[in-house]
């Protein structure tokens, strides 16, 4: 197979659960298999291509917007949406997409899957556009299916435009705030500077015909240098790893630049080293129609060019791994230089660090990769990257971790089981397992678990600290003198609780809080303003060690200022760092050398300002 000039772009389609990622995929799969000549569309493994001719009949209403002439073969969607999958095209230094749709639903906007693939798109640097999908939802449209949305949306009433500008705007400055400049796709003038955004409607197919122009269009005038054909050795990337009744473990691969053939050597990353293996057969669904019925096969072929998805039938891949690189290699000679090759790209994702941090285990190299980037760019460090299920030796790393980081010390699983003695030991060893099947779900609910344990642990220390109190002794409010001495108080300032240790102004200790009522039901604690009575245990007397009228003061540990000033001093009100002062001088009349580093600190503290 000899050809010049370019390949078809490969696009991929991402976006949140429900937005209409698949529907958006068998709308255009649909509208190009009626528009199609006989015999010209063709399904790929995982793939399937628009051809340049269903293309230009699609879009030709809008030639005069559009007038670019089309050189590319078409457009290689791939059929597995969503960013989980996307996450599988990795390559040496960025993606095997060449473009990709971003499908928001119109309605309700971004929402966080819709951010993860922004965030995957950039770290990939993958050119994108969006797809505002659902606009016959918009209140009063009136549906033209299959019509260009510029022709569809003369036939709309002013509220209905108004509304769909209204939603299409909102999306826009949400896409804004998050540094994407992007606008309504016939508004824009340079689309260097802005991300296009179409309006579509998957289920009618309105839009449908912009969509292709614009992915089109773009793809060749801005990506001619990425997408231009290399007639040599194929280069690709592993989608999946099957088991085929009566071909053993097969391959689906995207084919991303070259040629494969049958009986061609190829080297794929595996799980424990690189494979070196024959290419037996090459396995293409037959065409789009057929594969409407159960009993569509596949044909084999002797040889497929990029850009296409295809099924490698070939011995000895059972170690091969989803996302990994495969190449073709022409000479024996060239088969050491490729493992090499093939090794680094996989020691790059699979890794094991002498460091603290969590333990990570996914389906496949692809989202291995998504994984450890989105947590490492939030500052969570990484132990164990790897694929396959969650062994002991993965839960002994965890615990190693855990006895000094419990935060760190967790295994997040994504689409993967653990062993049973894994399983075990983890629940023997107290270690936390994350599992989930959707990528932000995983890295939320391990994020929303730390947050949740610090603010336990924040409280459980904040509950042992004794804080800053001080109240009045209400006069005509004595109940009781002594044994315990019961009295009426009023807080002035800060918080008293039962069990706080209490003492006078001059410094001395006088007994300890032991209820606090309110209305004759005990509370668990007072603040400001607050009247109530308390009982203070020891061997204290009104009259004698205090009197109706005076100021009392908690007695705080030297150890518990500290630690507020410090570790807590969001809590320390410009009111609270005068308490504290306060108290540190009542203790120096008793114990001279008491507070001093602490008063040098509050100090400062205040110096910033109220916090």
């Amino acid at each position: 197979m000899h050809r010049k000039g370019l390949r078809s772009p490969i696009v991929t389609v991402l976006g949140h659960v429900d937005h209409g990622k698949t529907t958006l995929l068998d709308k255009i799969r649909g509208t190009a298999v009626v528009k199609k000549e006989p015999g010209e569309m063709t399904q790929h493994v995982g793939a399937s291509l628009v051809p340049l001719s269903v293309i230009e009949k699609l879009t030709q209403p809008l030639k005069a917007l559009f007038p670019i002439k089309l050189r590319i073969p078409g457009l290689l969607f791939i059929d597995t949406p969503g960013h989980e999958m996307f996450s599988n095209l990795r390559r040496r230094g960025g993606s095997v997409a060449d473009f990709a749709v971003l499908v928001i639903d119109v309605m309700e906007g971004v929402k966080k899957q819709t951010l993860e693939s922004i965030e995957i798109l950039k770290s990939r640097r993958v050119p994108f556009l969006v797809a505002a999908n659902k606009i016959d939802r918009i209140y009063g449209w009136r549906s033209r299916p299959n019509t260009p949305f510029l022709f569809t949306i003369r036939d709309q009433s002013a509220e209905a435009v108004r509304e769909l500008e209204r939603r299409l705007y909102t999306l826009i400055g949400q896409l804004m705030n998050l540094g994407i400049p992007a606008e309504r796709f016939d508004k824009i003038r340079d689309f260097t500077k802005a991300i296009a955004v179409v309006p579509v409607s998957a289920k009618t197919g309105e839009g449908i015909p912009e969509l292709l122009a614009v992915l089109a269009g773009l793809a060749q005038r801005y990506l001619t240098k990425r997408i231009m054909f290399t007639e040599g050795p194929a280069k690709g990337v592993v989608l999946e790893v099957k088991e085929v009744q009566g071909l053993g473990t097969c391959l689906d691969a995207i084919i991303y630049d070259g040629i494969i053939r049958r009986g061609d050597t190829i080297v794929v990353g595996g799980i424990e080293e690189p494979i070196v293996t024959k290419v037996r057969a090459i396995l293409m669904p037959r065409p789009l129609e057929e594969m409407r019925v159960a009993t569509a096969g596949f044909k084999n072929v002797e040889e497929v060019s990029a850009a296409a998805g295809v099924r490698i039938v070939a011995p000895g891949l059972e170690g091969s791994v989803a996302g990994a690189p495969l190449y073709v290699v022409l000479g024996k000679e060239q088969v050491p230089e490729y493992v090499k090759k093939v090794s680094e790209e996989v020691t790059q994702v699979l890794f094991k660090r002498d460091i603290d941090g969590v333990v990570v285990k996914a389906d496949t190299l692809g989202t291995l990769e998504a994984i450890v980037t989105t947590l490492e760019g939030r500052g969570v460090s990484v132990r164990v990257a790897d694929v396959g299920p969650l062994t002991k030796r993965d839960v002994i790393e965890a615990s190693i971790v855990a006895k000094h980081n419990k935060y760190l010390g967790v295994v997040l699983l994504f689409n993967v089981k653990a062993l049973p003695d894994a399983e075990e030991l983890a629940a023997r060893e107290g270690v936390k397992v994350f599992s989930h099947s959707i990528i932000y779900r995983l890295i939320e609910s391990y994020e929303e678990w730390v947050k949740e344990e610090k603010r336990r642990e924040v409280s459980y220390e904040l509950q042992r600290i004794v804080f800053p109190g001080k109240f009045k002794i209400l006069p005509g409010f004595v109940f009781r003198r002594s044994g315990p001495a019961i009295v009426g108080v009023r807080v002035v300032a800060g918080t008293i609780k039962p069990g706080y240790p209490v003492m006078r102004g001059d410094g001395r200790r006088l007994g300890t809080i032991m209820q606090i009522q309110s209305r004759g039901k005990p509370v668990p604690e007072a603040k400001k303003g607050d009247e109530v009575a308390i009982s203070i245990r020891g061997n204290v007397m009104v009259g004698r060690h205090f009197s109706e009228g005076d100021i009392l003061y908690t007695d705080p540990r030297e150890s518990d200022l500290e630690k507020l000033i410090t570790k807590f001093k969001e809590l320390v009100t410009p009111e609270l760092a005068l308490l504290i002062e306060e108290i540190i001088r009542a203790k120096q009349r008793v114990s001279r050398g008491y507070g001093v580093s602490l008063l040098i600190k509050l100090r400062l503290l205040r110096s910033k300002g109220p916090t």
